[in-house]
């Protein structure tokens, strides 16, 4: 599958359906699988020791005379076999649940490596909330499944073995009993979990657009409060909310009508009425009728746990497949580890470039124009003009629909990506800063880098003085997207994460736009010295920062109207005049 880096490990698991993407995992810890399994079929063998000593006790008692010694031998081997059985149920449970935790943790993983691979666009169109769901609530759904879910499937269908194999041993006849049941649960099992899957699907659908609609709301929740809507959006929350829990009632209706259990109670009944009638016909003892009924009883533990451990399956491979749509979720961008991965020099050329987002109108259309290296480039137009695009379209955070996009005379989707981006910088106007120290977000792009190159960075970009006014400096850690900071100070960090980097294109988009004009005539110095000798795109409308690029590049509507310099265009281009008079 394309990927946009290459992972430290790959996980190579079959993801051609939620069953086989789970068994993958699980086969991956074979030994834990096996000892599940050979604890369940031990503890279920063992229990059915139980009713087949009850049984022999009875007879022994109703001897003549009693045969007093050798129920004392049985007796010991009831408590005898208990114990053991009681170990070996301690290494199962431990087994299901280390392999549990272990299929989690790899799951968490491959899904990690697997978003972080995705483009952007991927990004752009699947909301953040139910990303989140799908990665700790789903996936926490597919622990559960192993432990206790399929834990308890496996030990319940041991158990549903044994009066098939300790039945004859009293008459041939008995086995008819729990072959009659075995078939009947069967069937009702199947019509059980075929009704219940489709809930399932909703039940964890719903929970990820409520999840969605939680973190949006938490998101913007200055907007919200800006604009009094917090009423507006507690209704539209417990919309999602009801939803979900009307989902959870469905599945207990169906919980409820959980038709084994009649069934258990019909088969007993039988069992009991069978092995009388043997009984009086002299084919059974009293300790043999015991016995049997006993090992009829062993059909209480899988119909009572199915009720739950299948529901829990149920909800685990409804996870599951939630989870294996992300990671299977095609992207086209991928690493491209054999391509072009030179030093970069700096020329960027766009020939015949057109660009839509996926199933919407061109964003961009037939753009051609060529820069070379350490060329100042400012593009100018109209809010929505397609300015953004057009620099992301340098460093493949999206790909050009139609046309080619070159750096250095080489076609961007010919270059390692990591190589590619690695030698240019972006500078946007939505500042991201991570809850780390301001160090740790200044070296975000190189991360061996020294404190004395952290320092030089940030007093380039004029935020030294401001980071020795916190009280820990550079090792102060900074708020979630750095909401501690101001809109000048997390965007002169920003600048500093970009100079440390040493790009060779830089693309400043609106870098400027949160900084006061005395910040700015600094910052503008150290963008101008930064610039020397490396090709700069600069999204801007400011006209300071317009007037000393080498190159202008006017955007209307997607198309590319006009290019020059600023005293060119404003004799030439009446589009770029309009932009300065509004």
């Amino acid at each position: 599958m394309p990927t946009e880096f290459t992972p430290p490990h790959v996980y190579r698991t079959c993801r051609k359906s939620a069953p086989c993407w789970v068994v993958s995992h699980a086969r991956r810890h074979g030994w834990l699988l096996l000892s599940m399994l050979a604890g369940a079929l031990s503890n279920a063998a063992l229990a059915a020791v139980v009713p087949v000593l009850i049984g022999r006790a009875f007879n022994q008692v109703l001897a003549r005379p009693p045969r007093l010694s050798a129920l004392a031998v049985t007796a010991a081997l009831l408590v005898g076999s208990q114990i053991v059985r009681s170990a070996l149920q301690l290494a199962r449970n431990f087994s299901a649940e280390v392999l549990a935790q272990r299929v989690e943790r790899d799951i968490r993983d491959e899904l990690y490596i697997a978003l972080l691979g995705k483009s952007m666009t991927f990004h752009n169109l699947q909301p953040v909330g139910d990303i989140m769901a799908r990665a700790t609530n789903d996936v926490r759904e597919v622990n559960l499944m192993f432990s206790p879910g399929v834990n308890l499937v496996v030990g319940s269908a041991s158990f549903l073995l044994m009066p098939i194999l300790f039945a004859p041993r009293y008459h041939p006849a008995l086995i008819a009993t729990p072959l009659a049941f075995l078939v009947g649960y069967a069937l009702l099992l199947a019509q059980y979990l075929h009704e219940l899957r489709p809930i399932s699907d909703e039940v964890r659908a719903s929970f990820g657009q409520m999840n969605t609609r939680l973190a949006e709301v938490l998101d913007g929740i200055e907007t919200v409060k800006g604009a009094a809507q917090e009423g507006c959006e507690v209704g539209r929350f417990v919309c999602h909310a009801r939803r979900f829990r009307d989902a959870f009632v469905r599945q207990g209706n169906v919980e409820a009508r959980f038709l084994p259990l009649l069934l258990m109670g019909v088969i007993n009944a039988m069992g009991l009425g069978h092995a009388l009638w043997l009984f009086r016909q002299g084919a059974l003892s009293v300790g043999d009728v015991v016995a049997y009924f006993g090992l009829l009883q062993l059909f209480r533990f899988p119909t009572f746990v199915s009720l739950f451990a299948y529901s829990q399956v149920a909800l685990g491979m409804a996870g599951a497949r939630r989870i294996l749509e992300l990671i299977n979720r095609e992207t086209p961008l991928d690493q491209n580890l054999a391509g072009y991965a030179a030093a970069m020099q700096g020329a960027v050329a766009f020939e015949g470039v057109s660009f839509a987002y996926e199933g919407n109108n061109p964003v961009l259309e037939d753009i051609t124009f060529a820069v070379e290296p350490g060329t100042r480039v400012a593009v100018v137009g109209q809010t929505g003009a397609g300015k953004t695009t057009l620099v992301k379209l340098i460093n493949r955070t999206y790909d050009v629909t139609q046309g080619r996009v070159l750096v250095d005379g080489v076609d961007v989707r010919a270059w390692n990506l990591e190589a590619l981006r690695q030698q240019i910088a972006i500078i946007e106007q939505d500042i991201f800063l991570f809850s780390r120290t301001v160090a740790e977000n200044i070296a975000f792009g190189k991360p061996d880098a020294s404190r004395e190159e952290i320092i030089a960075a940030a007093k380039m970009a004029q935020a030294h003085e401001f980071i020795m006014a916190f009280k820990d400096g550079y090792d102060t850690v900074l708020g979630e997207r750095g909401v501690n900071l101001s809109g000048g100070q997390r965007q002169r960090l920003a600048l500093a994460r970009a100079f440390l980097a040493d790009p060779r294109i830089l693309i400043l988009d609106d870098s400027t736009s949160a900084i006061d004009s005395s910040t700015e005539d600094k910052i503008q110095q150290a963008i101008f010295a930064a610039s020397r000798g490396r090709t700069t795109f600069i999204i801007t409308h400011r006209l300071s920062q317009i007037r000393w690029a080498d190159l202008i590049l006017v955007l209307r509507r997607g198309r590319l109207v006009a290019v020059g310099t600023h005293e060119h265009l404003l004799r030439a281009s009446e589009a770029y005049r309009r932009i300065f008079s509004e």
